[in-house]
């Protein structure tokens, strides 16, 4: 049964594959992609349930035992983020369908899309530190194809700087594995937990675990975010809506599972740091976001901000904290595929991409207008959208431990949040219209539902909290207890030393 566990990561690369093949046959491709999409959603809604009547469940290839063999590990933090990413990314993917122009659809978005999406859920489900490596790279490669395709000089600029940025964030990962594998002899995550304690995190661990903090801040966008607002601003709706949705969310992740499961023992360190980073990230994005006429560069600084939010959890380091994080993760996955399609549907509709050059929209476009405002009035918070359950936990988890200032700072970026969405709101959607009649391009059916659907699912999130909240706290008690990772990764050789 637990054979099911690699599905996530094989359905999509499958896909992949044999689109590949289908490229003569747009019509064959959407076909193939809809039936994948939803296989893989029924695969990840089944890995969850299996998780909540069985707990922790593993997949050992090859029939190696750990700490000896690959595999892959499901709790209920992976299985909710694959979750998600299924169900996110096949509404940008039906989106897309009916948004992505012919040239981009020959220049084979769909497969690497897949690939894109095998990567993020292989980094999600791997148990060992290099196949997390192997699975960052699956989803960054194709993250280059889909951020230059199109090949406008803008887009070419900024994919080079995206491009850099990632390939020296990659040798650094792979320094800090080998300095980790010299220092302990093992990948398996759960293994090197152990080794860890038995060896106490000294000053060459706490190095080590800095460097793997710069990689992953680096791919997350937590401090070290300059290269972000440029690379997710310029490629077309979809692929921006898979960016901002998917991959930060996997340094994230990363980040949640190094320094909860691994590096813990001295977090006055490490934990402090990103604390530190959190704050700074969550300043300079809600500058960012204010700063800027250009309305997808005001998007792309709102995942900046949701970034730091996200690592205050890590920050304060308490289960309530944790499960704002993972609260948050799973709204945040939701509202930025929905925040990056509207924003690229106005730019599309409008062929203007700066608040000062738009006006009136709700006019033409009543239901998009709405949409963005359930967007924003969700990205700031508001109950009962899904926003709201995040913060609330995190702010318990702050005030449990003390961590005012980080409260008072996560709170703050709240209100940075609701200003910058709300003068694209005041300045895009109302007052007199800029599009005449005879001007406006029609805006169909088949590009609301989707749009629809995710404006949906942040409120259902929001009202149905009840019904995810046992698998959240799940998350979050396994974080705040590492041995039940250890557990039930090394079962009997952890048992028998």
């Amino acid at each position: 049964m637990n054979n099911i566990l690699v599905l996530p990561m094989v359905v999509p690369l499958l896909t992949g594959f044999v689109l590949f093949f289908l490229r003569p046959s747009v019509k064959a491709q959407k076909i193939v992609a809809t039936l994948s999409i939803l296989s893989l959603t029924a695969i990840s809604v089944r890995i969850l349930l299996l998780i909540r009547d069985e707990g922790i469940i593993r997949l050992d290839f090859g029939g190696w035992k750990p700490p000896f063999g690959i595999l892959f590990v499901g709790d209920s933090f992976s299985a909710l983020l694959v979750l998600t990413t299924s169900v996110v990314s096949g509404l940008i993917l039906f989106y897309a369908f009916t948004a992505t122009e012919r040239r981009h659809e020959n220049m084979f978005f769909y497969p690497f899309s897949f690939f894109l999406v095998a990567g993020v859920n292989g980094s999600f489900l791997t148990g060992d530190l290099f196949n997390l490596f192997v699975c960052f790279e699956v989803m960054l490669l194709a993250s280059y194809v889909l951020v230059t395709l199109g090949g406008s000089k803008v887009r070419l600029a900024e994919s080079m700087v995206y491009v850099a940025i990632n390939v020296v964030a990659s040798w650094f990962f792979l320094v800090a594995l080998a300095f980790l594998y010299g220092s302990v002899g093992t990948l398996n995550m759960a293994h090197i937990s152990v080794r860890v304690a038995e060896a106490g995190q000294g000053p060459l661990l706490s190095a080590i675990a800095v460097i793997f903090l710069i990689v992953f801040a680096l791919k997350a966008g937590l401090l070290l975010y300059f290269w972000l607002p440029g690379s997710y601003s310029v490629p077309p709706g979809p692929v921006a809506a898979l960016f901002g949705a998917l991959l930060t969310k996997v340094g994230v992740y990363a980040m949640f599972r190094t320094f909860t499961l691994i590096f813990y023992h001295d977090a006055a360190i490490t934990h402090g740091i990103i604390g530190t980073m959190a704050v700074l990230t969550l300043a300079g994005g809600s500058f960012g976001a204010i700063a800027y006429k250009d309305i997808r560069v005001i998007a792309s600084y709102n995942v900046v901000i949701a970034v730091g939010f996200m690592m205050l959890g890590l920050a304060v380091f308490n289960e309530h904290a944790f499960q704002g994080s993972v609260w948050y993760l799973i709204h945040d996955m939701v509202i930025k595929a929905l925040l990056f399609l509207v924003v690229g549907a106005m730019v599309v509709l409008t062929r203007e991409s700066r608040i000062d050059r738009m006006s009136g929209l709700i006019r033409n476009y009543p239901l998009l207008g709405w949409l963005f405002f359930i967007t924003m009035v969700s990205l700031a918070g508001i109950p009962p959208f899904s926003g709201f359950i995040g913060k609330v936990y995190t702010g318990l988890g702050a005030v449990e431990g003390g961590n005012y200032w980080l409260l008072f700072a996560g709170f703050l970026s709240s209100l940075f949040v609701l200003y910058s969405l709300l003068r694209i709101f005041m300045n895009c959607f109302w007052g007199e219209t800029t599009i005449t009649r005879e001007e406006q391009r029609p805006l169909r059916r088949s590009k609301l539902i989707p749009l629809t659907l995710l404006g949906a699912l942040t409120l259902g999130i929001g009202i149905g909290a009840q019904a995810l909240a046992p698998f959240v706290a799940d998350a979050a008690h396994v974080m705040a207890n590492p041995e039940i990772y250890i557990e039930a990764v090394l079962g009997e050789v952890q048992s028998g030393g």
